[in-house]
Order: C-alpha cells, then structure tokens, then sequence
C-alpha cells in the first residue's frame, strides 16, 4: 500500500493523521475510519475503503495509492469531493489517476519515499 506524501485529511483526524496512517499500517482495526484511494476500476475517480477492510489477509492491498482518510463514510465522501474539486482546480480536468500518479513519478525523480514501510 502507498501513501500519497502529503495525503488529505479530514477536519476530526487532521491532527492525527500520521497515527492513523500507523495504525493502517499495522492492521489495527479501527472502526468508523475510511480511506480514500485511486480507483481500481480506471473508470472511476476514487474508492472509498472502510480501513477493517484492509485486515483481511486476501484484500489486494498492494496496488492502492491511498490519497485520504477521514473518520465517517459521510465524511469521507465530502473528502473525496474535495480532492477530485482539488484536481479540477489544478488542472482544469477531472483526470484524478492521472494527477496523482504523475505527482508520485515527479517525488520518485526527487527522491522521495511514497510507500510506507514501518521496521518491526
């Protein structure tokens, strides 16, 4: 699972991110709490995933560029609103993919890390 560097938030966990990222990470089970990722059908803009998802051993987690998070599904679909409003924004398209995979080759060239490997 990737992260985007610097990936959005929601207003109730905006101070916590990086916990819940850790915590993601580490198959915690929290409830209530939602990713939002690129799509895996590339007809569509994003998916949101229900973070216990993701403690499934058999869930193909390995392709997902997490761009998101946010406590609440309603909540969650708000954030995904603003994200695809973002890159309409930046640039004048709703090629959400496209933008973002862009922005991950762009840190790769600068040397940046996006996936998050935590050392046990």
């Amino acid at each position: 699972m990737d992260w985007y560097q610097e990936f959005y938030a929601g207003e109730s966990i905006a101070g916590k991110k990086e916990k819940v990222k850790r915590k993601i990470l580490r198959d915690a089970g929290m409830m209530n709490i939602y990713i939002i990722a690129l799509s895996s059908n590339p007809e569509n803009l994003l998916d949101i995933i229900p973070s216990w998802e993701l403690m499934q051993n058999c869930y193909p987690k390995s392709e997902l560029l997490v761009v998101g998070v946010d406590r609440g599904y309603e909540n969650a679909i708000e954030l995904a609103s603003v994200i695809i409003m973002d890159v309409y924004q930046e640039t004048g398209t709703f090629q959400v993919r496209d933008y973002f995979l862009e922005k991950h080759r762009e840190n790769q060239k600068k040397g940046r890390k996006w996936k998050s490997f935590l050392s046990f």
